[in-house]
């Protein structure tokens, strides 16, 4: 498996409210990734859920089904061997219903705070066959899931090691490719020979960078990081 074999799958749009942008409205996109594991086809999320009335009104989505996304990869259903959402939330974990077996990959914090009410919606998170984590784990050969919290308390990664070198999903560990960067540039800085003050950055930056990744991409952002060469 090369890096270029990964895919990216466009789960649909949505439309984020000026209350939450501070400005104008916002059009996003929803990205899972698909990694072609020799073990069996390997997702980072699966798209944007069924919600209720009043969240539907509120960010308008526009729904592409994964089964749609992945046939045009030539990929069906039955070739998921593996799910891991970096985080439950609707717009990320509402294909999990369509995979009923599925191993689903989850920081065990991320999964109670899922259950305990007010965060998702409950029919995409039950029924599924949870893989719960404590931290980093290897879930398939050359398969890393690394905790990555921000965005959520148990957000998480996934860094996968291939051939040709290594590739991180990012998820939405930084909404942005931008934001990656910034980060990146900040945990360097003092290398660079900047003094303090500087500005901070995630703790777990360093591991993701530890796998020297050659792309970070991102659940809604189409923009891919690469290292300075």
């Amino acid at each position: 498996m090369l890096v270029d074999d990964v895919r990216r799958l466009l789960l649909g749009t949505f439309v984020r409210p000026p209350e939450e942008t501070g400005g104008a409205p916002r059009v996003e996109a929803v990205y899972a990734y698909a990694v072609p594991h020799p073990s069996g086809l390997v997702l980072l999320d699966t798209g944007i859920g069924a919600a209720d009335e009043e969240t539907e009104a509120w960010y308008r989505p526009r729904r592409i089904p994964l089964d749609e996304a992945l046939g045009r990869h030539g990929w069906t259903l039955d070739d998921v061997h593996l799910v891991v959402n970096c985080h439950l939330h609707f717009d990320h974990c509402g294909g999990n219903p369509l995979l009923p077996g599925r191993r689903v990959v989850t920081q065990r914090t991320e999964l109670a705070t899922a259950r305990a009410g007010g965060y998702t919606f409950e029919p995409l998170v039950e029924g599924a066959t949870y893989e719960e984590l404590d931290g980093e784990a290897e879930v398939l050969p050359g398969v890393h899931v690394i905790p990555t919290p921000g965005h959520t308390e148990g957000h998480q990664s996934v860094a996968v090691v291939c051939d040709d070198g290594s590739i991180v999903l990012a998820g939405q560990s930084h909404d942005q490719a931008s934001q990656f960067s910034a980060d990146v540039l900040a945990a360097d800085a003092t290398r660079r020979g900047h003094e303090q003050p500087l500005p901070a950055y995630p703790a777990w930056l360093d591991r993701l960078r530890a796998f020297d990744p050659r792309r970070v991409v991102f659940a809604h952002d189409a923009a891919v990081w690469v290292p300075e060469d």
